[in-house]
């Protein structure tokens, strides 16, 4: 077979993401405080930008005109829904304004943000606290390291979990029996209990320093903590030849022990949530306003617009030109970016409330089941747009804040062939389990019957998973029997 050499025109389309989309996609998946982190960061890079440092309040009338209101809050709407298409963008990026902060409305019945003076407070963490006592304990210099090399492991429940006594031995160059010493007068810090390598371990250590009389707890945590946990009270009575009524009093006791030492200063440096969205209801109509509180209002700076035109004026050719243009039209995109993002949200959000209206009036128990492409469909945009915007966005509503993922749920068919939400099923279990004898909790397939008396047709490894999901602990280890 012969060989030859050809040449052959042959077309084909391929999907390029230009930097500017691949920016507008990046800005959109972004929460509202890493937006506000990236647009500093531009602005830092890009002197072309430049953010206007007053701007003037919008002035609303009081809460009990209401007409006036409305109007007011309907103009912020219609203009957030249709300003991709009317803006005359060369006049829009000589003077950018952002749409008016969602707090010039808290006349509105929303809740006003918490002040500076609430935010900037910071509590002690469970290293700061334990090494406070490490440098009052006397250790020599040693001891200290061992010490602080021990402290380093601990998980956030305060237990010893990193590394064992050897390892640890090894790293400060000390014997196993310096650590074990060194860990013994950690045990003795607060919180009672810090330093225990297992759930036995931290309770014998509360219960010898809190009660060191109480004998028979010990043995109980000591030999039956399996037992204990499945509150099998007559083995343990059996085993340890005391009476039920002893073994009621010591599974009180341990009760009152804490299983983990470092939880409360798990949340020393907490998580806050300012909302992307603000829902006011006014009227019988629920209104979406954008929370553009503390992000930076951004232009285009007229000196280095003058400066293009003249360069331009001039024919001139040089790299300040080359370089400045850049940078103005990256500062353009920057801007049309963050635009078409707030717009977004506004939109999605708009869909929701009109398919989620009825949880908004009558709670999570009347939540509907509801996907990304119902709301893609409904916005005439793509499913992975509504996935990028309610990720790691948040919504203030009159019935809480919520993740805007929260509104997505699967859907559960009951007996007469409506639709539920799973959030709305969940709350339903949650309500049985909160109406239930404590002495006597609901099985899973108890929870099933009575949810099928309800219309709702579910399975039992359903509603374990629910019940899961929620924390909720299984019947055997909720029941009291004291």
């Amino acid at each position: 077979m012969a060989m030859e050499l050809r040449q052959q025109v042959k077309m084909t389309q391929q999907l390029r993401m230009t930097p500017q989309l691949q920016q507008a996609i990046k800005l959109l998946q972004l929460s509202r405080m890493e937006l506000i982190t990236a647009v500093r960061q531009e602005m830092v890079e890009n002197p072309v930008l430049e953010e206007i440092q007053e701007v003037e309040a919008v002035q609303v009338d009081p809460p009990q005109a209401e007409p006036k209101i409305s109007e007011k809050l309907e103009e912020v709407r219609v203009e957030e829904r249709d300003a991709a298409d009317k803006i005359d963008w060369d006049s829009f990026l000589e003077n950018y304004s952002a749409p008016t902060p969602a707090n010039s409305y808290k006349g509105l019945g929303g809740d006003e943000l918490p002040g500076v003076d609430q935010t900037l407070s910071t509590s002690e963490s469970l290293t700061e606290h334990l090494m406070e006592q490490v440098r009052l304990s006397g250790m020599n210099e040693d001891e200290e390291y061992i010490a602080t090399l021990i402290i380093g492991n601990l998980d956030e429940s305060g237990y010893l979990r990193g590394s064992t006594i050897e390892e640890i031995a090894e790293d400060a160059e000390a014997s196993p029996e310096d650590v074990e010493f060194v860990l013994s007068v950690v045990h003795e810090f607060d919180p009672v209990g810090v330093g225990a390598r297992d759930l036995r371990e931290c309770l014998l250590i509360q219960i010898q320093r809190l009660y060191p009389e109480d004998q028979l707890t010990h043995d109980i945590i000591d030999e039956h903590i399996p037992n204990l946990e499945r509150k099998s009270y007559q083995r343990i009575a059996k085993a340890l030849n005391v009476s039920l009524e002893d073994v009621h009093r010591s599974a009180k006791r341990v009760a009152t022990l804490e299983p983990k030492p470092g939880r409360e200063f798990a949340d020393a440096d907490p998580r806050y949530i300012t909302p992307d969205i603000y829902i006011y209801k006014i009227g019988d109509d629920y209104v979406p306003v954008l929370n553009e509180d503390g992000m930076p209002k951004l232009r285009i700076s007229g000196y280095y617009r003058r400066e293009l035109a003249r360069k331009k004026a001039e024919g001139e050719k040089d790299e300040v030109k080359d370089y400045i243009q850049d940078k103005l039209r990256g500062a353009m995109w920057l801007i049309r970016s963050i635009h078409q993002r707030q717009t977004t949200i506004v939109k999605v959000t708009e869909s929701i409330i009109k398919f989620q209206k009825d949880f908004f009036e009558k709670g999570v128990e009347h939540l509907k089941p509801l996907v990304l492409r119902d709301v893609a469909e409904d916005i005439d945009m793509h499913e992975s747009t509504v996935s990028r915007v309610t990720t790691n966005k948040y919504v203030h509503t009159p019935r809480g804040t919520f993740e805007l993922k929260y509104f997505f749920n699967s859907s559960i068919t009951n007996l007469d062939g409506d639709d539920l939400a799973s959030e709305a099923v969940k709350a339903k279990i949650r309500d049985i389990i909160s109406n239930e004898n404590p002495k006597k909790p609901l099985s899973d397939a108890k929870i099933v019957k009575i949810l099928a008396e309800e219309g709702i047709d579910i399975a039992r490894r359903t509603v374990a998973k629910y019940r899961e999901m929620m924390g909720i602990l299984s019947s055997a280890k909720r029941k009291q029997v004291f």
